[in-house]
């Protein structure tokens, strides 16, 4: 057979006869080279499978809590688990894939986890709400009593009966003072006559969701009592012992240390906030200290590295014990106790059980010998809480809490951080100069780190936390605290008088520190309501720039700088509409709020300011020149988006003309009422009567160009607490 001879190209020349090219057009990213390039990066980049493990499951819980459906629910979890499935049919025993392959299975499943874990809780606590408001005589047991003078009150957790049904019920009720009795403590039996009224969905859309929090709480109604109370069965004397021990506790401290200073310490001392004042408690919120009011992880920790301190030097001293145990172990186990104890005295709530729990850890680590302070550790803890409550993840203290110790364990870890604090020969001065800088660093990035979280549950910010921060952390940790466990010990022998003296005087310094602070001028800034999306934006850009090392988590910067242009762009809501219809407030006219009615109502009044973006005392439309207020209505015309807006807004409930009232409506490009209003009145754009405000919930409303609506409803679904899609 002949040989064939192929022809030789010489080089150089066009080859395009030989061998046809691939067009660059045609070309595509195969899977396998998306998953391999996932592959190099979660290689490069220090990928920890645990802290992102804590995030999957936060995000299965965050997805049932944002999506509105019990079938979005399903399909939420559902892709969860067929991600985790494909992953392993398509790369199981690929050891070029072990991260990436580790990393979706991991995630699918804890996310599917997540969404199934909020639903699970919700059906087994969630508490359904009266259908209406109830007065009568109840007759209940009493499961927590709650005792806060400074609102000359006490609140009762009452077991009764429906009256209804005759199912059991968990109700919360408000007794004033002067009609508390003796014995009214947890397990007695009391009657009373009161009124009990449906948990409260939110006033306006982005305001507090009272509402989710007593679903979960497992609150039907809440209320107040009015008149005396009927006390049936007294308390026993050994009920409740820790309850009765934390206000025995607490009002010892107040007997010892009178006046605001008083009320601090009782807070730290037994975890009682009820004495202190409305106007301390404003100052410390302005001035970014309110963290410090709650028994959370500075306290726990206190007491916890205090007791382990001073358990080290003690038994140190005792050779049998140190011949024959390490110490650290030893003083961990000192420690723990001391930090169980402090969190069952304090009351045990969600944030104190958090702190102790990341605290136990932490000692844990140190009687091990590893690294106390670690990312893992926090997802740990994170994931012990969301187990037992997966409702405390939507919480401004969760949020808040584990926002914190993520940013100062990823700022300790850094390794100019590192650098920076690492041991060197220096004078004292300069040791200390290095650690105060560091401190004053520490408290900048925490405040940026909460920032967008107080803005999108509280509306408002304190400019200048982080400086008030870094003299009030070491001043509560390093004196207050310690002083005041020094004195109780002292009051066993009758000595703490001095002592409670000084704790006195650093108690008011810091009361100094928050009303100096809260008082400067641009010291709070109020913003509008900050959506969902720019919220996950924020947080997913810490997150990253947390969880990731090297270069690649200056990647977190891109979403947290859309987040920030998307807060910068929020439109402050033109008029705001409470969900009884009650309530209005209209913006832009001049620099304070406009109200359709006055209010005694704190609450009211703060949600309808903050909300809106705007300080001072709102002005009632009656007073404003540019309305026009009869004893039944009110209009005004408002120039937005280049145009003129109308608005006709009821003030009353009297019976009006429905001819003259049809007349009205015709000439209003929006009408807001309380009441329902006949068909015949259809306003140009938007009609919020009773009807319409009984289903949506409150209204915020921007007039721009495009003119648009922002219901609470919105954000609600068919989670049980939502009620408001109900037809009466």
């Amino acid at each position: 057979m002949a040989e064939t001879v192929l022809p030789l190209v010489p080089l150089g020349d066009d080859t395009s006869d030989v061998a046809p090219q691939q067009t660059p057009w045609r070309k595509r990213a195969s899977l396998s080279s998306v998953a391999a390039g996932a592959e190099r990066f979660l290689g490069d980049s220090g990928f920890d499978r645990g802290p992102w493990l804590a995030v999957a499951m936060a995000a299965g819980i965050g997805a049932w809590f944002v999506l509105d459906s019990p079938a979005s629910w399903v399909v939420c979890m559902a892709a969860g688990l067929l991600v985790a499935l494909a992953v392993v049919a398509v790369w199981k025993g690929r050891e070029d894939r072990v991260h990436l392959v580790g990393a979706l299975v991991a995630c699918g499943l804890l996310l599917a986890f997540g969404t199934g874990l909020a639903w699970s809780r919700s059906a087994l606590v969630g508490a359904e709400a009266f259908d209406r408001p109830q007065s009568g005589q109840f007759t209940g047991r009493v499961l927590e009593r709650i005792e806060q003078p400074a609102q000359d009150r006490v609140r009762l957790v009452l077991a009764i009966r429906s009256p209804e049904t005759g199912e059991p019920l968990r109700v919360r009720i408000n007794v004033q003072l002067d009609d508390d009795l003796p014995g009214l403590d947890e397990g007695a039996l009391i009657s009373a006559q009161a009124r009990l009224m449906p948990p409260a969905a939110p006033m306006l859309p982005g305001g507090y969701n009272f509402a989710r929090t007593a679903w979960f709480e497992g609150f039907a109604a809440t209320g107040s009592a009015q008149g005396e109370i009927t006390l049936i069965e007294p308390a026993e004397a050994d009920g409740a012992f820790i309850a009765g021990l934390q206000r025995r506790l607490s009002a010892h401290v107040r007997s010892r240390l009178g006046g605001s200073a008083g009320s601090i310490a009782a807070a730290f001392a037994s975890g009682d906030r009820g004495a202190i004042s409305a106007a301390d408690e404003d100052a410390m919120r302005d001035a970014g200290l309110t963290h410090l009011l709650s028994i959370s992880g500075l306290h726990v920790s206190a007491v916890i590295a205090g007791a382990y301190l001073l358990a080290v030097k003690l038994l140190a001293l005792w050779p049998w014990l140190v011949l024959r145990m390490r110490l650290p172990v030893a003083a961990a186990a000192v420690a723990a106790l001391a930090g169980i104890g402090y969190t069952l005295l304090t009351g045990a709530q969600v944030p104190t059980v958090r702190s102790c729990i990341a605290a136990l850890l932490v000692l844990g680590a140190l009687a091990l010998g590893r690294q106390p302070l670690s990312l893992r550790m926090v997802a740990v803890a994170a994931m012990a809480v969301l187990l037992l409550w997966p409702e405390s993840l939507v919480g401004p203290s969760f949020q808040m809490s584990f926002a914190a110790v993520i940013a100062i364990v990823a700022l300790h870890n850094a390794e100019p951080v590192k650098r920076f604090l690492k041991p060197r020969e220096e004078g004292r001065g300069k040791w200390f100069a290095r650690r105060a800088f560091m401190l004053l660093v520490t408290g900048l990035v925490i405040e940026i780190a909460l920032m967008p979280i107080v803005l999108f549950h509280f509306h408002r910010a304190g400019v200048y936390g982080a400086f008030a921060n870094v003299i009030a952390i070491p001043l509560v940790t390093f004196i207050s605290m310690p002083l005041i466990a020094v004195a109780l010990v002292f009051d066993l022998v009758g000595a703490g008088a001095p002592v409670w003296w000084l704790a006195g005087k650093s108690l008011d310094l810091l009361l100094w520190i928050a009303h100096f602070t809260s008082g400067q001028p641009g010291a709070v800034k109020l913003f509008p309501q900050m959506d969902v999306v720019t919220i996950l934006l924020f947080v997913g850009g810490g997150l990253w720039l947390a969880l990731w090392r090297g270069k690649a988590r200056l990647w977190g910067f891109a979403p947290a700088m859309a987040a920030t242009i998307m807060l910068w762009l929020t439109p402050i809501p033109d008029v705001l509409v409470s969900g009884d219809g009650r309530h209005v407030g209209i913006t832009g006219e001049g620099d304070r709020l406009l109200v359709l009615r006055d209010t005694q109502s704190s609450f009211t009044r703060d949600n309808l300011l903050e909300l809106a973006g705007v300080e001072g005392e709102p002005v009632t439309l009656d007073e404003w020149p540019g309305a026009r207020c009869s004893r039944d209505f009110c209009a005004i015309t408002l120039e937005r988006g280049g145009r003129e807006w109308e608005l006709l807004m009821s003030r009353s409930r009297d019976i009006v003309a429905e001819r003259a009232l049809a007349a009205a409506c015709e000439r209003a490009d929006i009408v807001v009422s309380d009441r329902w209003l006949p068909r015949s009145c259809e306003p140009r754009w938007l009609k919020a009567d009773g009807r319409m405000l009984s289903q949506s919930g409150g209204l915020a409303i921007v007039l721009d160009e495009e003119p648009r609506v922002t219901t609470v409803a919105e954000g609600q679904g068919e989670h049980g607490w939502w009620r408001g899609r109900r037809e009466d």
